[in-house]
Parts: structure tokens; sequence; C-alpha cells
């Protein structure tokens, strides 16, 4: 089992010593972030721009790839290809979804669309069917992204709530501070690759927001424990131990959801890979802002007040007897 171990026992890093500059570049980090949302910005997918959705089915599997490819060709606007039977994952099926982001609002321009398309389905796929072809307008997609934004608030505002009733407000600030520089990040990773910004790229922000959330819980935690048993003992050094008693737990939780989302990342397909994409990228941010981010920002909010904070939660007959 020692050999297993991916952190040693009884580590001593000091990660104060570092908390200036990872709180300076995590600001600068975001800082970019928002300029690269102003500027290129995001790609946005159909939905969010509007477009055209097309379904398709063939006569036999047919590749991802080569239909992206002949869809391209067409020159009607961004296209994605999302396989919809059983065979999605190996990227090929008899079905598949194809989003055309183009700025047709009108069943005349769809019209004219499935004009375009129909003869190169014949010539590239023959037996190919159009299933259904749907216009995606302006309200639709404005619909979208103001729900997007109302969930990504209301996790962030309900995290903030549950921390301050669960710890206290100094623990719920740091948190929710941290999660908005990784959430501001991952926005500029996006837009620094120009990735496409769909749904599956807000419920990956989400997920890794329940990601981050669950990692810094537990360093929380233990910082919370610690300083009511180390009643005298500086702050931080009482965040310093705590890292390093959770850090084999982080790690190894970390290692954990990477190995089972790299391969996707890999080897995926259209939105599947950069679903994973995102993913690796928030589980390095989420696994680092734990240490270098959330934990600083405890340690700025002051030690009298968490020291105050857990000394009124413990009664008087625990700690006389501690």
């Amino acid at each position: 089992m020692r050999l297993l171990r991916l952190v040693p026992e009884n580590t001593n890093f000091k990660f104060m010593n570092a908390r200036f500059g990872g709180l300076i570049l995590s600001a600068l980090f975001s800082l970019a972030s928002v300029v690269l949302f102003v500027t290129p910005g995001l790609n946005y997918t159909i939905d969010f721009r509007g477009g055209v959705l097309v379904e398709l089915r063939f006569s036999e599997p047919v590749d991802s790839a080569k239909l992206r490819s002949s869809f391209t060709t067409l020159g009607v606007g961004d296209v994605s290809v999302q396989s919809l039977g059983l065979a999605a994952v190996a990227g090929s099926d008899r079905d598949a979804l194809v989003k055309l982001t183009t700025d047709a609002g009108t069943e005349a321009k769809s019209e004219t669309i499935r004009q375009k398309i129909q003869p190169m389905l014949d010539h590239d796929f023959p037996g190919a069917q159009i299933r259904s072809l749907n216009v995606v307008g302006a309200k639709v997609s404005s619909d979208l992204t103001w729900a997007g934004i109302y969930a990504t608030a209301g996790a962030l505002i309900g995290i903030l709530l549950w921390i301050w009733f669960r710890f206290d407000w100094q623990y719920g600030i740091g948190l929710v501070a941290t999660l908005l520089l990784d959430t501001t990040k991952t926005i500029g990773f996006y837009a620094l690759f120009q990735l496409p910004f769909d749904q599956d790229a807000l419920a990956a922000i989400l997920i890794l927001i329940g990601f981050s959330v669950t990692d810094k819980v537990v360093v929380y935690d233990r910082i919370r424990e610690n300083l009511r048993k180390y009643k005298v003992m500086p702050l931080r050094q009482v965040i310093d131990m705590s890292i390093n008693q959770t850090l084999s737990r982080t790690v190894a939780t970390s290692l954990t959801v990477l190995l089972s989302i790299l391969p996707l990342a890999i080897l995926g397909i259209g939105s599947v890979q950069f679903f994973a994409i995102t993913m690796v990228f928030g589980i390095f941010l989420g696994t680092l802002s734990s240490i270098f981010i959330a934990s600083p920002i405890l340690l700025l909010l002051g030690e009298k007040r968490l020291r105050r904070v857990e000394s009124a939660a413990v009664p008087p007959q625990s700690a006389a007897a501690e």
C-alpha cells in the first residue's frame, strides 16, 4: 500500500508562503479572461445565437467527421454534428442532429437551406432523409442565455447560503470568491481557444462548480476542526497543516475524475470532446484553487474573527475538557 500512496505521509509543505503569488496570478488570469470574454468573445453555438436544427436519418452508419465536412462545404454557417443513437460513443450512427449556427430566422430562409442540403445528401450519403428541419430564433436563444445566467447565479447564491449556514460567513465569502475566479478562468479558456460554447459547456461549468465546492469544503472543514483543537497555533500554520492533512484525499479524488474523463478528451468527438476538455481544465483549476486561492482568502479575512467564531461554537464544558 505504501507503493500505491500518491502523496507521502506527514507532508509539511508551506503552502501559505505562496499565498500572495497565488492570489495575484489568479486575479491576473481572471482579468485576462474578462478581456477575452469581451474580445474576441465566446464562440456561441446555435443554443445562444440562433440557427437551424436538422435531424437526419441514414441508410447505413455514417461518420460524424465526414458529415460535418460535407455540411461545411455548403457555406450554411458553423456546423456541429451530434449522433443520436446507441452508437454515438463510436462516432457513427444512423441518426444525427446537425446544428447550423446561421442568421436563418424565417421559414423562407430555412427552406433555402433545405434546398442546399438535400442535393448534398443525395450525392454524399445516398438514401439519407431529412426527418425535420427547425429554426431556432433569437427569442429562444435569448431565453436560453438568461436561463444559463440564472442557473449559474442561483448555484453560487445557493452555495453561499449553504456554507454560511454550515460554517460561517468568512468561509462562504472565501468559497464564493474562489468559485467566481474559477468560473471566469473557465470562460476565458473557452474564449481563448474558441471552443463551441453551448448548453453542454454551461453544464460543464456547473459540474465544475460542484466539484470545486466539494474539495474546498473538505479543506475548510479540516481548518475549522484544527482551529478548535489548536487554540493558540497561528492561523497560517493551522491552514498549512489542514491542507497537508487533506492533500492525499484531494490528489486521489482529482486523479480519479481525471483518469475517467481524459480518454473522452483525447478520443471523443464533437461536443463530447469539448465537454471533456473543459472538465480536464476545470479539475486542474479547482484542485489548485483549493490550495492557493480559497485558503489564502480565508487567511486574509483575519485570524481574530475566525478564532472568535470557532471559540463561540464550542460549549464551555467541551473547551474545559480539552
